[in-house]
């Protein structure tokens, strides 16, 4: 496929301690692997001539373009945070690995698994912390909880409680649910939503799915000024079909429905 017009490479120090607070930036997160929605979204924030980008994590696990998302992110330098599925990727034995993390692992080269191991678990930028799940919990959900099978909002104090103190930004992904939050008396939370993957089954405990009902690539653009801050959530349109036929290909029809449809394969027992 073609390359869309692209932002300018992002180095982490552009944005450590130099970065003004009177300024739009987007964020990405929650791509797994997904190059054709994540170069749309690419196209999108470049024609909104926005030259910050921040990624929260789950680059690249999934069964369609892992390899190639990697190399497509490791050129473009953004400040990235490590997500669940990269430290599962990148340091789980292959024995413990589910089927989706275990197809991700063998299609990355060294050099690849060790950029996902070097990404740090937070980000601490100006005024604003970034985080994949939770501060100190990758693989928790910040502003929901699962109830009847489904992720929905969280209450206020459950939120505050997870993220104790917290400058006046906080950015997370994992649900793949867009959202922005604001607690009283507290911190504005923003979860972008998901570039590449609109639904997901998870069969812990509790099982549950995420789903949010359309195959679009979902990312966010925040502002800040004289101290408010502000966010859109956007929805860009790509080649869905072309990312639901990879994952048919590679033999993962539950993959193909979500990304088809914004909607997951229903686990057992839900009703």
């Amino acid at each position: 496929m073609g390359d869309p017009s692209e932002p300018p490479t992002h180095p982490l120090g552009a944005w450590e301690g130099s970065a003004p607070m009177d300024q739009s930036f987007a964020v990405i997160a929650d791509i797994h692997g997904n190059l054709p929605a994540l170069e749309a979204v690419l196209a999108d924030i470049a024609a909104r001539g926005i030259t910050q980008v921040i990624d929260l994590g789950d680059c690249v696990s999934g069964p369609l373009w892992p390899a190639e998302t990697c190399d497509r992110l490791m050129a473009l330098g953004f400040p990235t945070v490590r997500g669940n599925h990269d430290r599962w990727v990148a340091e789980l034995p292959a024995a413990q690995l589910g089927l989706t993390d275990r197809f991700t692992r063998a299609a990355l080269t060294d050099r690849q698994l060790d950029w996902l191991r070097g990404l740090p678990p937070v980000r601490n930028l100006p005024g604003v912390l970034a985080v994949h799940g939770c501060p100190g919990d990758d693989n928790q959900y910040l502003l929901e909880r699962v109830a009847s099978w489904r992720l929905v909002p969280d209450q206020p104090a459950a939120i505050a409680a997870r993220l104790g103190d917290a400058p006046a930004l906080v950015l997370c992904g994992h649900s793949h649910q867009a959202r922005l939050v604001g607690l009283p008396d507290g911190p504005t939370v923003l979860n972008p939503g998901s570039v590449g993957c609109p639904a997901y089954q998870d069969p812990g405990d509790p099982p549950h799915v995420s789903e949010v009902g359309s195959p679009h690539a979902r990312y966010a653009v925040v502002s800040r000024a004289d101290g408010a801050i502000a966010a859109d959530l956007i929805a860009v349109a790509y080649d869905h079909h072309a990312a639901a036929a990879r994952a048919l290909a590679l033999g993962r029809p539950d993959w193909a429905q979500a990304l088809a449809t914004g909607y997951a394969v229903p686990l057992p027992g839900m009703g």
